[in-house]
């Protein structure tokens, strides 16, 4: 059984920062994209950042330039260092990852973390 568990989540100040990491656990043999979400009540999940299965990263527009996605292999695991965020970037923030296990290549997802900017 494979599972993403997220951390890193919180209410911070607008201009402030905070790093999430998503970490894949279970018996995986391999993981081909990995990258972040987020939802905020009544619209649809969008893309925030992920790296994709060619290997390229791939940003949110409205993200350029303040969030980075990083990734250590070798702990299946996931960053996003988010900065200089905006009250507009409060969201739940969900992992997603494409992952082998047991022979087959499944979709992911964390059980999200609750971002808040805030004043």
């Amino acid at each position: 059984q494979v599972q993403l568990v997220e951390s890193g989540g919180g209410l911070v100040q607008p201009g402030g920062s905070l790093r999430l990491s998503c970490t894949a656990s279970g018996s995986i043999s391999n993981i081909r994209a990995m990258g972040w979400y987020r939802q905020v009540p009544g619209k649809q999940r969008e893309l925030v950042a992920t790296f994709t299965s060619g290997g390229s990263i791939v940003y949110r527009d409205s993200v350029k330039g303040r969030f980075t996605i990083s990734r250590d292999n070798a702990k299946n695991t996931v960053y996003l260092q988010m900065n200089s965020l905006k009250p507009e970037d409060t969201a739940v923030y969900y992992c997603n990852a494409e992952i082998l296990s047991a022979g087959r290549w499944n979709a992911y997802w964390g059980q999200g973390t609750q971002v808040t900017v805030s004043s």
